[in-house]
C-alpha cells in the first residue's frame, strides 16, 4: 500500500502545479488557462504528500488525509471556476483543466488504497461522498462548465440518465435470467460448460461497435418479416439491438462466476447434507446456492459495471442514454458536453460497483457467521 500511496502523490503534486481552470468566452472558442494561487498550491501539495507520510506511521489513518485531499480538489474546482467567471459574459465557460483531473485521480487512488488497508471498515473510502454531494447541492460547483451545460439541457439530461439506467437494468436482468439457469445446467456437465462458456467468451471478444453493427441487419429483417414485432418497436436500430448486444456481453461474467461458484462448493458439505437426508432440491437451495452466492454475485457486479460502459456506446444506434452527450460533444468538439455524459457514467459505474461489492461482503460475513 505504501508504494501505491507514493505513486498516487505524483499526479496530485503535478495537478497542484498545472493549470486548474480553462476560461473560454463561449463553449467552442479557445481560452486562457488559469493556475491556482501559490497559497492553494502549497496546501494542495501538502495534502498530496500526507496520505503517503501517514501510511508510513499509521495505515489505519490514511483515509483521513486522502479524504481531505479529495474534498479539497472538489472544493477548489467550484471555487476557482466561480472566481474565473466573475465579470464574464453569461455564455462564458470555466472548465476543469488538466490539474483538476490529475489531482482528483491521485486523491481517488489514495482513498481507495486507504479502504483496502482497512478490510473490516472499507466504507471509510466513501466518506468523501456526503460532503461532495453537499457541495454539489449547495451550488458551490455551479460555475463548472459541465454543470452549466447540465442546467441548459435540463429535463433532457434527466431523461437520458433514466434511459441509461433502464438499458443497464434491463440488460442485467435478462442476462441473469438467461445466465443463471445455464450456469446451473453447466456446473455439473463439463462439455456443456465448455460449450456455453466458449460461446459467451467468443461474443465478448467482439468489439461493442462491431456487435451492434452485426445485429442491425438480422433485426431489421426480422422486423420486416414479422409486422407484430415491428409494431412492438423492434427494429435494426434503437433499443432492441442495444439490449440484445448488452445482454450477450453480460452473459460471460454471470455464467463464468456461476459455474465456478457452484463447482467450488466443498464436496464434503454436500455429502454431509446428503447424509442428513436432504433431497437434491434441498441440497441445491439450502447448501449450494447460499455458499455460491457471494462469488456468483461478483459476476453480476462485473456484468453491471461492464454494462454501464456498453450502454454509452449504444447511443450510436439511437438507443439513447448518457452516450448521447458523449457523441454529440465529439461531433461538435464541445468537451463540456462530452463530460456531461462521461462523468455521470463513470460515477454510476463506481456507485454500482461499490454497492454490489458491499452486498458481496455482507453476504460473505453472514455466511461466515452461519458456518
Amino acid at each position: 500500500m505504501r508504494l501505491v500511496l507514493w505513486l498516487a502523490a505524483l499526479p496530485m503534486l503535478a495537478g497542484a502545479w498545472l493549470p486548474w481552470v480553462l476560461l473560454r468566452p463561449n463553449r467552442l472558442a479557445p481560452g486562457e488557462y488559469l493556475r491556482l494561487p501559490p497559497a492553494w498550491v502549497a496546501l494542495a501539495a501538502v495534502l498530496a504528500l500526507l496520505p503517503a507520510l501517514t501510511g508510513q506511521v499509521r495505515r489505519g489513518l490514511v483515509w483521513l488525509p486522502a479524504t481531505l485531499a479529495l474534498l479539497l480538489g472538489v472544493w477548489l474546482l467550484g471555487g476557482r471556476t466561480a472566481a474565473a467567471l466573475v465579470g464574464q459574459a453569461d455564455f462564458a465557460r470555466a472548465s476543469a483543466a488538466s490539474g483538476v483531473w490529475l489531482y482528483l485521480l491521485g486523491a481517488g487512488v489514495a482513498t481507495y488504497a486507504a479502504g483496502l488497508a482497512l478490510p473490516e471498515r472499507r466504507w471509510v473510502a466513501w466518506l468523501w461522498l456526503p460532503p461532495a454531494l453537499a457541495l454539489l447541492l449547495s451550488g458551490h460547483l455551479a460555475g463548472w462548465s459541465v454543470l452549466v451545460e447540465g442546467r441548459n439541457e435540463g429535463p433532457r439530461w434527466v431523461q437520458e440518465l433514466g434511459q441509461h439506467l433502464r438499458l443497464v437494468g434491463s440488460a442485467l436482468g435478462l442476462s441473469v435470467l438467461i445466465g443463471v439457469p445455464l450456469a446451473v445446467w453447466a456446473a455439473g456437465r463439463a462439455r456443456v460448460a465448455d460449450a456455453v462458456l466458449g460461446v459467451a467468451n467468443a461474443v465478448q471478444t467482439l468489439p461493442s461497435l462491431a456487435l451492434l453493427g452485426l445485429l442491425i441487419a438480422p433485426l431489421s429483417a426480422l422486423a420486416n418479416a414479422v409486422p407484430a414485432l415491428r409494431e412492438a418497436g423492434i427494429s435494426g436500430i434503437g433499443v432492441a439491438p442495444a439490449l440484445t448486444a448488452m445482454t450477450l456481453y453480460a452473459l460471460l461474467p454471470v455464467l463464468r462466476n456461476g459455474v465456478v461458484a457452484l463447482r467450488g462448493v466443498p464436496a464434503g458439505v454436500i455429502d454431509a447434507a446428503r447424509g442428513m437426508g436432504m433431497t437434491a432440491s434441498q441440497r441445491f437451495w439450502r447448501v449450494q446456492v447460499p455458499l455460491a452466492l457471494p462469488v456468483w454475485l461478483g459476476g453480476v457486479r462485473q456484468a453491471a459495471v461492464l454494462l454501464v460502459g456498453v450502454a454509452a456506446v449504444a447511443a450510436l444506434i439511437g438507443a439513447g442514454g448518457l452516450g448521447t452527450y458523449i457523441f454529440k460533444g465529439l461531433q461538435s468538439a464541445a468537451s463540456d458536453l462530452i463530460l456531461l455524459g462521461a462523468v455521470p457514467a463513470a460515477l454510476l459505474a463506481i456507485l454500482v460497483d461499490g454497492a454490489l461489492r458491499a452486498l458481496e461482503g455482507w453476504l460473505g460475513r453472514r455466511l461466515g457467521r452461519a458456518a
